[in-house]
């Protein structure tokens, strides 16, 4: 099964140009990895959910950390949902699809949903657990790994992902990234299996 072609819509084709337009190469990369290992064990553990809604949500979860779209009062996940609402009503999306995108971008950094409950927020959940600290990575091969990394290479993420994540920290000390900057996340993310790929 190919884990790595992108839904064929508009919608999808737009947010990966507006994720190559605004995003470093290590956060573009990261956001198409979170894709790929989203629905790669969504098709693992049987998991039945909307691809498109899916896939523009990794691509823009993570955008609201780059310059032109941080908050200086609002967590990036929720300035990020905001964002992704101006995007899906520019594809011409409908409200309520509009807000499930909202919500699936502001879940990924709140306490685990069950599949059963939002699929497309669980997925990304893992999907980014998995990329940014290796959680479950035990759920994926080793050669898929390896063929993510390659296909996406890492590019300094680690650093350059808890760089920003210290600044929100900094700056929004109630935020979920300052919670997470505060633990031992940020030595998980140092020790990520997959940046010994490359």
């Amino acid at each position: 099964m190919d884990f790595f072609t992108a839904p064929d819509s508009r919608a999808a084709a737009t947010a990966l140009e507006v994720c190559q337009e605004y995003a470093e190469p290590w956060l573009l990369h990261h956001s198409l990895r979170a894709h790929v290992w989203a629905k790669a064990y969504a098709a693992k553990v049987d998991i039945a959910h909307d691809g498109e809604l899916l896939y523009v949500a990794a691509l823009l979860h993570d955008l609201a950390l780059t310059s032109p779209f941080d908050s200086h009062e609002l967590p990036f996940e929720e300035a990020g949902g905001h964002l992704a609402r101006v995007f899906a009503a520019g594809a011409g999306w409908g409200r309520a699809r509009r807000n499930r995108l909202s919500e699936v971008i502001v879940l990924h950094m709140r306490d685990d949903v069950p599949a059963d409950d939002d699929p497309e927020s669980h997925l990304l959940q893992v999907a980014v657990s998995a990329d940014v600290s290796g959680s479950r990575l035990s759920e994926f091969s080793p050669d898929f790994r390896a063929e993510v990394v390659e296909r996406y290479p890492r590019l300094g993420f680690a650093e350059a992902f808890l760089e920003r994540f210290a600044d929100q920290a900094r700056r929004k000390p109630g935020c979920a990234a300052a919670g997470l900057v505060g633990s031992d996340w940020p030595e998980r993310v140092r020790k990520n299996p997959l940046d010994l790929l490359g």
